[in-house]
């Protein structure tokens, strides 16, 4: 029992280093360029937001060209829907280690590529994350992340549409070349997140220096064999991590002709509302971060945003309701998960496991869309909308449900108040 408790404290207070291992006197500087003052922690923190913009924006090129795509290629639901399961395939495995030719195989392969990268860059923003905020902020830091990594995807949503248009007037005519001119002007943005992260990389690397994390760590090594030690609750979250984002991601790639077959929206409106998740979620992300930070409750939390998403789905396949509400709807309740599942890896992993956790967790999750991918478009080929929507109610409802009230029971400390965790990591550290 006392190795219970003693284990609980040392996640809580995750940042303190051994009594033993001083650092030396260091000298004053700036508060811009010192690592525990918070203007640097708040310029690693942009630095840490922008990291994932240009990844994000590139992510929804398929949705924000839907209809182009399928006619410049001319390609089915099924076949475009591979765009995004060619994403998330690399990531099974690599999330441990970190058009113009008119070949839709080739959009394939450079789908594949960008996959490699896109998301072991989430792993890395994640530890970079934990690193610097853990017992902090974190929740908030999660929720200024996700924000800035909508706000790329929303602005790709709302202006690639009009790249293509310029493009298609400059060249004098439509088709692959147009196609292919327009990602490749979009995938400009993936440069300026580059400089961010050697930036980042830098100022990290600098901060082991100064505060003397060598001499803090614990000795023990990152290892994959560390999947075995992960405990029920890790892998309930990574369970409702995958149930709830299969049924988000693809609904988004697959929406615009959704709104504008059911609801017989133009395309440049049916644009607006398939993106209003990503324009909501960014200011509110941070606020819901906040918000978490300040209550606790994770479990709470996130039981509420699967409720909320269930609700939208239902909404928008039986109903023909303003599509706008259910919309908001889903927004604020994916702003609300992401806030409150994504910190919750830190409470149940020693530090030295979290890039291990987060790697299995995006691996997990990119499996699920992988899959998802390619079924929804079958679905939407052979049954139409009203099937897939279906669908994605059933995975929301069986499997989140069920699973938040397992890790409820199972992982009581999770949905701790911020108070009682506050409280039990002072008296970590008065002992």
């Amino acid at each position: 029992m006392a190795g219970v408790e003693e284990e609980e404290r040392a996640l809580l207070d995750g940042d303190s280093l051994p009594e033993q291992n001083v650092c030396p006197v260091r000298q004053p500087m700036s508060a811009l360029c010192d690592p525990q003052r918070l203007a640097h922690r708040l310029l690693v923190l942009a630095l840490m937001c922008f990291l994932g913009f240009g990844s994000y924006f590139c992510y929804d090129n398929p949705a924000a060209l839907q209809t182009q795509v399928q006619r410049d290629m001319k390609v089915n639901t099924a076949q475009f829907m591979a765009l995004y399961a060619w994403y998330s395939w690399p990531n099974v495995i690599l999330c441990f280690f970190g058009a113009i030719c008119n070949a839709f195989w080739l959009m394939e392969a450079g789908r594949f590529i960008f996959g490699i990268g896109g998301e072991s860059l989430a792993v890395a923003q994640n530890t970079y994350a934990v690193s610097w905020f853990k017992g902090k902020e974190l929740n908030l830091v999660f929720g200024l992340q996700l924000s800035m990594a909508r706000i790329g995807s929303t602005v790709n949503m709302n202006i690639m549409g009009w790249v293509y248009s310029k493009t298609q007037e400059l060249l004098g005519s439509s088709g692959h070349t147009t196609l292919g001119v327009a990602l490749l002007i979009g995938g400009t943005t993936c440069i300026f997140s580059l400089v961010c992260a050697l930036i980042l990389g830098y100022l990290d690397k600098r901060a082991e220096k100064i505060l003397c994390k060598e001499q803090g760590k614990t000795g023990e090594v990152i290892k994959i064999t560390d999947v075995k030690d992960f405990s029920l609750s890790l892998w309930l979250i990574f369970i409702i991590c995958v149930c709830y984002y299969v049924a988000v991601f693809p609904f988004i790639g697959l929406g615009k002709v959704f709104f504008i077959e059911k609801f017989k929206f133009s395309s440049q409106e049916a644009s607006a509302i398939n993106s209003i998740v990503y324009v909501i979620s960014a200011p509110m992300s941070p606020v819901f971060g906040l918000l978490v930070d300040k209550v606790g409750k994770n479990i709470t939390w996130v039981m509420c945003a699967v409720v909320i998403t269930l609700a939208s789905h239902i909404m928008l396949a039986f109903t023909f309701w303003n599509p706008w509400i259910a919309m908001c709807l889903l927004g604020v309740a994916y702003s609300l998960l992401a806030c409150a599942l994504w910190p919750m890896v830190a409470f149940v992993v020693p530090e030295h496991q979290l890039g291990t956790a987060y790697g299995f967790m995006q691996s997990i999750q990119n499996l699920g869309l992988a899959i998802i991918a390619i079924a929804a478009g079958m679905i939407l080929d052979s049954r139409g909308y009203l099937f897939l929507e279906i669908f994605f109610s059933a995975c929301v409802c069986c499997n989140d449900l069920l699973n938040i009230r397992f890790l409820s029971s199972a992982g009581g400390d999770l949905n701790w108040s911020a108070k009682k965790r506050e409280k039990l990591q002072k008296l970590a550290v008065a002992e």
